[in-house]
C-alpha cells in the first residue's frame, strides 16, 4: 500500500481509502482544512503511518478501498466517523460488490481503449470528462493490472474479516460499476444518492470535508 499525506497543521485527520488504479493526482480538486492520508494501491494491506498525534479520524472509503476499510479501520484508533462511497464492503461478491462482467471490463483496459471506459464508466459529462483526464492517475496500466490480482488475493483472505458497518453510504444515481438496487438494499436508510453521476463522484464535492458532511 502507498499513501500521500497532506498536513494542513490540522488535530483533524482524514483517511482516504482510495479505489482500485488510484492515486493522489485525481483528488486535487479537492481542499481541506483537516489533514488528509490518502491510501492507493493495494498490492498489501500494510499502512506504515503514526496516527497518535490525531484525536479525531475521519474515513472516507471509495470504490474497492469501501473493502479495504472494512478490514482495516479496527487498526486505527479515534475513528469518529467512516464514509462508504460508490462501494460495497463484500467487493468480489458477485450481487453486492463487482459482478463477472465489470471484472472482465477492467482486466481488459489497454492503452487503446482506457480513454473509452473513463468516458462510460467514470464521468457523466463531457466536462467531467476534461477535468478527469487532466487529473488523471499517472499509474500503469501494468501497476492497476497487479493491483486488481492483489485484491482478489486480499478479499479472499481476508472476507471472514470485513466489519461491513458504515455510518453512512453515498452512491451516484447512474453508477455502472456497482449495482446501485443491491446497494439500497444493502445500505438502507444510510445511503444518501447523487443524481446525474457515474463512478468518479468527486467533481460534485470541493473537499473530502463536504463529503463526510453530506
Amino acid at each position: 500500500m502507498q499513501y500521500f499525506y497532506t498536513n494542513n497543521n490540522s488535530a483533524d485527520l482524514i483517511v482516504f481509502f482510495s479505489g482500485w488504479g488510484c492515486d493522489e493526482n485525481q483528488f486535487t480538486n479537492l481542499h481541506d482544512d483537516k489533514d488528509v492520508l490518502i491510501l492507493f494501491d493495494y498490492q498489501n494491506l500494510e499502512l506504515n503511518f503514526d496516527f497518535s498525534k490525531y484525536n479525531n479520524i475521519y474515513i472516507i472509503a471509495y470504490s474497492a478501498g469501501v473493502f479495504v476499510a472494512s478490514v482495516m479501520a479496527e487498526k486505527i484508533p479515534h475513528v469518529r466517523q467512516k464514509v462508504a462511497l460508490c462501494g460495497n464492503p463484500y467487493l468480489f461478491d458477485g450481487t453486492l460488490g463487482l459482478s463477472s462482467e465489470i471484472i472482465d471490463v477492467f482486466k481488459n483496459i489497454t492503452l487503446d481503449n482506457y480513454l473509452d471506459f473513463r468516458k462510460k464508466y467514470m464521468v457523466y459529462s463531457d466536462d467531467e470528462y476534461i477535468k478527469y483526464n487532466q487529473l488523471q492517475s499517472l499509474r500503469t496500466i501494468e501497476s492497476c493490472e497487479n493491483e486488481l490480482i492483489a485484491l482478489e488475493k486480499l478479499y479472499s483472505q481476508n472476507k471472514n474479516f470485513i466489519n461491513p458497518v458504515f455510518d453512512k453510504a453515498i452512491m451516484a444515481e447512474n453508477d455502472l460499476i456497482f449495482n446501485l438496487a443491491a446497494q439500497k438494499n444493502f445500505y438502507q436508510n444510510k445511503l444518501r444518492i447523487i443524481k446525474n453521476a457515474r463512478h468518479h463522484i468527486f467533481f460534485k464535492f470541493s473537499s473530502f470535508s463536504d463529503i463526510l458532511e453530506y
